[in-house]
């Protein structure tokens, strides 16, 4: 998407009196990123993980925008054990899902901004789309665009906040998640 399309959405959006939102999802393993943190001169922090490799907890999430209103935030979070015949992440039933979730709690006409990620460009969400075009109009962001879209800067903070979680489950992760989500932003220093 160039900036006159990222313009046309907004004219598309103000006309039909829809949020503008914003899709993304992420993903976080038992394996915690490496992090920054305190520790005494010469002496560098380890810390142990356990259950290395044991799981997985994916996140979708949309950031949303209206003139005049509060600034929304609408997420789903999934946990994956790695049991066979359960599903690794969100497919695109959960993201159809969790679209029509916004529009029930937005009330008003969406206009979708998300990347190319293949569950987005599968023939059942094109359908889904397709059908739904007197509240739903998408917008496709273009490859390795993330600073057109502000949900990967949320997740660079959750990321950030659990980046030193040495997690002993699967349930810790997506309870730490879902706080992070919840939690105000602090304001920024001046």
């Amino acid at each position: 998407m160039e900036e006159r399309d990222l313009a046309a959405g907004k004219s598309i959006a103000a006309e039909r009196g829809a949020w503008i939102v914003f899709e993304d999802e992420a993903g976080q393993s038992m394996t915690p990123p490496r992090a920054r943190t305190w520790g005494r001169i010469g002496h560098t922090p380890v810390v142990r993980v356990r259950g290395r490799g044991s799981g997985r907890v994916s996140m979708a999430g949309m950031t949303c925008y209206k003139p005049g209103q509060r600034s929304r935030l609408i997420y789903a979070v999934r946990e994956y054990t790695g049991r066979k015949n359960t599903p690794k992440g969100f497919g695109w039933r959960d993201f159809r899902d969790l679209t029509v979730r916004a529009r029930i709690q937005l009330g008003v006409p969406i206009v979708l901004v998300w990347d190319n990620v293949r569950l987005h460009l599968t023939a059942g969400m094109r359908k889904f789309i397709d059908a739904n075009t007197e509240w739903l109009t998408v917008f496709q962001l273009p490859t390795h665009a993330p600073d057109l879209n502000p949900q990967e800067g949320i997740w660079s903070l959750v990321k950030r906040d659990i980046g030193n979680l040495a997690a002993a489950d699967l349930s810790q992760i997506t309870t730490a998640v879902k706080h992070r989500q919840n939690d105000p932003v602090p304001p920024t220093p001046h």
